[in-house]
């Protein structure tokens, strides 16, 4: 009798668990951004939301947690309950910062569960126009070997893609630079433009604006191959700088131990809004090729790019603050 009851508890508590998962979502999603409003993360975040909230039939919220080099919004997300009513956005800082930051509240690898990629964009050297000409990448680094410890280039914080896409430049084409901290990329790119700093690295997304208003000279981007909205600015290696093959990425993850069927339910959902023609147009224009991903292949992607950057972490010597 007891064993018998047992089972019918437990094939009662299973059959409760699916109910609760079919039924998912029942209320609306929050989606954490852990940067300010107005970035290339923000405007994934925002598509996919929009798309994701019209075929789910719950609105999917974006949630703007900046602050910490995005370790706030990451850490609310990695705390929250594992339930698929809470996601959020990782991108390429995220695999970088287990090399740069001692204590870290939280743990890519451990504390989330991966939902899918979203997209991934080569990084562009935006420089000051006047002084250096779009796709004049040799001229630039003329310019940092003529005045050696002089030319001063941009970074979104200490361990940012930005400043580590730097930091490999200096080190592959040989010369010296300033190294000047923003809080991002968007006041960054208007000294870049007013001639305070000579130059950052950044998403096409993030300087758009100013590059369509021609007050930034893009003179390279990393990455396999050059951008179709920018056919005329080389790679890395075209402009003679091996080394520089790799590109920001953003990813979808939810709190570790999110059950598996609303995992899946999120990766299915991210799969319709990234085929989209409306999504694809929208982040295309920005540079981003959008590619998703299974859970799996997430996971395996998000550990090759720690160990990766920790490498080049090393590499460049810098030690973990």
């Amino acid at each position: 009798m007891r064993k018998c009851l047992t089972s019918l508890f437990l094939a009662a508590g299973l059959a409760l668990a699916g109910a609760a998962h079919a039924a998912y979502p029942d209320k609306p999603v929050r989606l954490i951004v852990p940067w300010a409003p107005g970035g290339s993360t923000d405007a994934i975040a925002r598509a996919i939301a929009q798309r994701m909230g019209a075929t789910m039939e719950q609105s999917v919220v974006v949630d703007n947690r900046s602050g910490a080099s995005g370790q706030i919004g990451t850490d609310a997300a990695a705390k929250a309950a594992p339930d698929g009513y809470t996601i959020a956005i990782v991108e390429l800082p995220h695999a970088i910062q287990p090399a740069v930051v001692a204590k870290l509240p939280y743990d890519l690898l451990r504390d989330f569960t991966p939902v899918s990629l979203v997209g991934t964009s080569p990084l562009v050297l935006f420089a000051t126009p006047g002084e250096f000409q779009a796709g004049g990448m040799r001229g630039f680094v003329q310019r940092a070997k003529s005045a050696p410890a002089q030319l001063s280039i941009a970074h979104s914080g200490a361990g940012s893609s930005s400043h580590l896409a730097a930091e490999v430049l200096a080190a592959k084409a040989g010369f010296r630079y300033v190294a000047v901290p923003y809080r991002g990329s968007a006041p960054a790119l208007t000294d870049v433009a007013a001639g305070t700093v000579a130059g950052h690295f950044a998403t096409l997304a993030s300087g758009s604006s100013l590059y369509g208003s021609g007050r930034l000279a893009p003179l390279m981007v990393t990455g396999p191959a050059r951008l179709a909205a920018l056919p005329h600015v080389p790679t890395a290696r075209e402009a003679g700088i091996e080394g520089m093959d790799f590109q920001q990425w953003w990813a979808v993850v939810a709190p570790a131990t999110t059950p598996a069927p609303v995992i899946e339910r999120l990766r299915t959902e991210i799969a319709a809004a990234l085929a989209h023609p409306a999504t694809r147009e929208r982040l295309g224009t920005l540079g981003i090729a959008l590619e998703g991903s299974t859970s799996g292949e997430l996971r395996a992607f998000l550990r090759s790019e720690v160990e990766r950057w920790g490498a080049i972490a090393r590499q460049a010597g810098i030690q973990p603050e």
